[in-house]
């Protein structure tokens, strides 16, 4: 990945706005770069610690797997509430 694609994915997560979520493709869609969710991942896990990244979560409003309740505990002191482990994409997607 070069230096471009990974400034273009940290600018947008960034840019989402506390008490909202953006899913791993909505960052890769408005990062230009469709289709590769999984590429936003890896930025995050390997440029993102200071980043928001807690704002990001999987397509369906789950956490990453390895930090569900860190994770969930920083949205909620944004006042980001989960229905179990999972937040209501459709209140929550950062517009």
């Amino acid at each position: 990945m070069d230096d471009e694609t990974v400034e273009q994915v940290r600018a947008v997560v960034s840019a989402i706005p506390a008490g909202t979520v953006l899913g791993y493709g909505d960052v890769a869609a408005r990062a230009g770069l469709p289709g590769r969710a999984r590429l936003v991942g890896r930025i995050l896990a390997e440029d993102g610690a200071d980043l928001p990244w807690h704002r990001v979560v999987h397509a369906d409003g789950t956490p990453a797997p390895h930090k569900v309740a860190e994770q969930l505990a920083l949205l909620r002191s944004e006042g980001v509430l989960a229905d179990g482990d999972r937040v209501p994409m459709r209140r929550y997607r950062a517009p």
